[in-house]
């Protein structure tokens, strides 16, 4: 079958690089893509957000399968509208993209369902929210409700923090989606991510990840959309993984189909790992970057034949997904400025010489320009490797950045850290 991938990510270049190794694919097609993904993918140019176009575009050329990789275009709606056209999608609905689009939403679910999380209240008022934050206690977790790249939430350590954070979200500073603000209780414990499939009924576990949020080594600085992944996650272990199934996503699944809006796709959650047990962070409506470039080192399976099980509402029938036993990692060079303004324009050189070393280089923030790579965003490269530990996969996705030639980018050293 053909396929049609919407984003430009290195969490796209990471799929489009194992969809293009499907046994099932035929044309793989992506939209808008980015020079990474080119390599493996034919590029269209059509906007990922303009659904009837993306419809259209999918009954014409007799696509089988849509994959939307970003979130953008899941809250958007642009699914419900592709599957209106008789085309398989893999990606939840707006409906059940919510669970990403608005925290309060998810919280509230979980609320109802008794899905175990942080206490929390949700504020479209800003006197309101000041004086509900000393009911917490410090630290404090601030989010804004809606869809912020992943940096819409601050952890304060003090209450000077604390309005900062508040002024800030209900000032504008993250958009609409700051219209509304989620405070939480601060959770102590080590995060994992937990991927799972599911097609509104059958749920599959699909890996586990930890990411580094900060921009700093150790841990230090704003938030970003990650700094560096690796897979497994070693402190979610076996006994650990099967509760936060059991407990959190299978719980949320059934949930969701009760409310009459039945969740397909990938559901990433955000996994604090308390004495307690687990407890949901939060859930993403797609997966991950840069977990997904770890994830994708990792699977050897027909990815293309799996999503349109999920999509098709077989994913009971078909073998559960296994992920190698190897480890990945990957490591991201970001450009300097970054998460603030990052600096456009920068030379990229050696990524040959580094992918001829064992490593992958997916591409995000990246454009060409008379010929050569520039960078072109924030996060530029994902530089990854595998091995038989995450110490032997942390050489190889090291050795890879340093032979990569990007002068106006910097890294961080420690990826890794917590697990070694």
């Amino acid at each position: 079958m053909d396929v049609l991938l919407l984003g430009s990510g290195a969490r796209e270049h990471a799929l489009a690089w194992k969809l293009a190794q499907s046994p099932s694919v035929g044309r793989l097609y992506a939209a808008p893509g980015n020079p990474g993904i080119a390599t493996v993918a034919e590029i269209v140019a059509l906007d990922m957000l303009d659904s009837a176009a993306v419809a259209g575009f999918a009954v014409e050329q007799g696509v089988g399968l849509v994959v939307i990789g970003p979130e953008q275009p899941l809250v958007a709606g642009v699914a419900d509208v592709v599957r209106a056209a008789g085309v398989a999608v893999f990606g939840p609905s707006a409906a059940a993209a919510q669970l990403e689009g608005s925290k309060g939403f998810t919280k509230d679910l979980c609320a109802r369902a008794g899905i175990p999380t942080a206490a929390y209240r949700r504020f479209i008022d800003l006197g309101a929210a000041r004086e509900a934050v000393a009911g917490f206690g410090l630290p404090v977790v601030i989010k804004a409700d809606g869809l912020a790249a992943g940096k819409g939430v601050v952890i304060a350590e003090t209450a000077d923090e604390a309005e900062a954070a508040l002024a800030d979200m209900f000032g504008g500073g993250f958009g609409a989606a700051g219209a509304e603000v989620v405070i939480e209780a601060f959770l102590t414990g080590e995060e994992a991510s937990l991927f799972a499939l599911t097609d509104g009924v059958s749920v599959v576990a699909f890996g586990s990840a930890q990411d580094h949020k900060r921009v700093g080594e150790g841990d230090t600085g704003p938030n970003t959309g990650g700094m560096g992944a690796y897979s497994p996650a070693p402190c979610l272990t076996a006994e650990l993984e099967a509760r936060a199934m059991a407990e959190i996503v299978e719980p949320t699944v059934r949930a969701m189909a009760e409310a009459g809006t039945p969740y397909s796709g990938v559901l990433y959650a955000g996994l604090m790992l308390t004495a307690e047990g687990p407890q949901l962070i939060e859930y993403n409506a797609r997966f991950g970057d840069p977990e997904t470039q770890v994830l994708m080192a990792r699977y050897d399976g027909d990815l293309a034949a799996l999503m349109l099980a999920v999509a098709d509402g077989r994913l009971g029938a078909v073998a559960a997904p296994a992920l190698a036993d190897r480890a990945a990692m990957t490591v991201v060079l970001a450009a300097n400025g970054y998460p603030g303004t990052p600096e456009k324009g920068g030379a990229i050189g050696g990524i040959d010489a580094a992918e001829a070393g064992g490593a992958i280089v997916f591409h995000a923030g990246t454009a060409e320009a008379g010929g050569a790579l520039i960078a072109n965003g924030g996060r530029v490269l994902s530089v990854t490797g595998s091995g038989a530990t995450i110490a032997d996969a942390r050489a190889a996705a090291y050795a890879g950045v340093a032979a990569v030639d990007f002068p106006g980018g910097f890294h961080r050293r420690d990826i890794g850290w917590r697990a070694l």
